[in-house]
């Protein structure tokens, strides 16, 4: 165990606290610089990050695409996080909360802002009357988007964080976090032994919510955790993510407003469907 720690009265903001995202980490909102944000062509414009928060979108984007709605075409412009991006005040007006993605719906006379992955999902879904499963399963299929809009901040700001990114290891959060994330992965894992797909045999937005938390993890994507979680032996949960991830549609999310790893697999931004046919080398050497 680390040395013991005392609270202070009355809580001060160190920023050189340590840590990946010291420098954006802060105790205020709003924005802290002024930064107009680009507007495409499209009825929708996605700005955002191939996070798991972001791939939600961007894969039920291109699952809307794939399934023949074709006024589902959207602008994905990349945010940035690491360089604060989500600080400027063009984002900040779409989104308050300053976290990817966030979405400008200007389909109809008066452009609509949507923020949190959760409420993109729903409107568009709803926009489309697509993926919501049939409407006797939609309380359970609504039931499992909550599930992971409640579970994955356990996941991503607490088990991923002290493991992958605090400034040194601390077995307390890791241990209490790592506990909870396998509860989590069991829940989903009793689940699935059940069903298809999470909430029953219909692929849903609930699926797209989950699968880039959960699905990344048992595929080896998050924290290089995969074998400190024991992730394999969640065999409902690898059997359907791997479904999932072989989809054309779910390979092009993930491509989406991604810039690290390998380079074939980042679209940066996205504007026309022909962008993920049209990567010549020169683009790729131009986002490494």
């Amino acid at each position: 165990m680390t040395d013991s720690y005392t609270p202070a009265d009355v809580w001060t903001w160190d920023s050189d606290n340590g840590g990946k995202f010291a420098s954006t980490n802060r105790p205020v909102a709003g924005a802290t610089h002024d930064a107009d944000l680009p507007v495409g062509k499209h009825p929708y414009q996605l700005y955002s990050l191939a996070t798991p928060n972001g791939q939600k979108v961007t894969i039920l984007f291109e699952e809307l695409l794939a399934a023949g709605h074709t006024t589902a075409e959207y602008d994905a412009w990349l945010i940035n996080i690491g360089e604060g991006d989500q600080f400027g005040s063009g984002f900040v007006d779409i989104n308050p909360n300053s976290k990817i993605p966030a979405l400008v719906d200007q389909s109809g006379d008066t452009p609509i802002r949507v923020f949190e992955s959760g409420a993109i999902l729903m409107h568009l879904a709803e926009t489309f009357d697509a993926f919501l499963g049939p409407r006797e399963r939609r309380a359970e299929m609504l039931s499992w988007l909550f599930w992971q809009m409640g579970s994955a901040p356990y996941l991503g700001g607490g088990f991923g964080h002290f493991y992958a990114y605090a400034p040194e290891p601390m077995e307390y959060p890791i241990n209490r976090f790592t506990m909870e994330t396998k509860r989590q992965l069991d829940v989903l894992d009793r689940q699935l032994a059940e069903s298809r797909f999470v909430s029953g045999p219909d692929y849903t937005i609930a699926d797209m919510a989950i699968w880039p938390w959960y699905g990344g993890l048992v595929l080896g994507r998050l924290y290089d955790a995969a074998k400190f979680l024991d992730v394999s032996s969640y065999t409902n949960v690898v059997r359907w993510a791997e479904a999932i991830d072989a989809r054309d549609a779910v390979k092009r999310g993930r491509m989406v407003n991604r810039s690290s790893g390998d380079p074939a697999g980042q679209l940066r931004e996205r504007h026309d469907a022909s962008d993920f046919e049209l990567r010549t080398q020169d683009k790729i050497d131009a986002a490494t």
